[in-house]
């Protein structure tokens, strides 16, 4: 599991970064049959993202076991948000496509390839973690400091937020800039397996930042 978030992630930092100035769409909001919703403010550019086939593929052919081959050919970047140079995005990963369950146990698993993912576009620090309830759901969550190496004048705060739903697994990135940024990540409203939408991560998470 742990490589396959970190292939997801390779795809999605290629992907993503270059897209500075692309053209906002109209919604600022997602739906995933995954099971999950969630809103971004009105001021960050929003576009419903396709990953380029060959840098999928050239993504797979790295992954390190048929497990995560088939985990990155069925996992789904739903909606990427931009403002200025701070990036938040949703990966999900639908069972029935990948043909197996995941429980809360595998949430490190699954969530801790993201840095080894951003090890190809960032050079980052030590990362710290954390884990909390959201409803009835456990999240996982990874917080490290990273500077772009194609861009090495730029700082981020880099969060990456887990959890398993009944029809899936998703997990939500920000590469934040500023403060700013990393609250708007924070306060994003999200709705799990339908229960009422709260915010993704509470303040008392990380009671010092890294």
């Amino acid at each position: 599991m742990r490589a396959l978030l970190s292939a997801v992630v390779i795809v999605t930092a290629s992907h993503v970064l270059p897209a500075q100035g692309r053209p906002a769409d109209s919604g600022h909001s997602y739906t995933s049959a995954v099971g999950f919703s969630y809103e971004v403010p009105n001021d960050w550019k929003v576009a419903h993202s396709q990953v380029d086939p060959k840098t999928k593929e050239q993504a797979a052919q790295n992954a390190g076991s048929e497990q995560d081959k088939k985990g990155l050919a069925c996992a789904q970047i739903g909606m990427t948000a931009q403002q200025g140079e701070s990036v938040i995005v949703d990966v999900a990963l639908p069972f029935d496509c990948f043909g197996q369950q995941m429980t809360e146990e595998d949430l490190s698993r699954f969530g801790d390839g993201a840095s080894q993912g951003l090890k190809q576009s960032f050079d980052i620090g030590e990362p710290v973690y954390g884990s909390y309830p959201l409803g009835s759901h456990k999240l996982w969550i990874e917080r490290v400091q990273g500077t772009r190496k194609d861009r090495p004048g730029i700082s981020y705060t880099i969060e990456v937020a887990c959890a398993v739903l009944r029809k899936g697994a998703v997990c939500w990135m920000a590469m934040a800039a500023d403060d700013a940024a990393l609250r708007t990540f924070e306060h994003v409203r999200v709705s799990l397996d339908g229960e009422k939408p709260a915010g993704l991560v509470p303040s008392t998470v990380f009671s010092k930042k890294p």
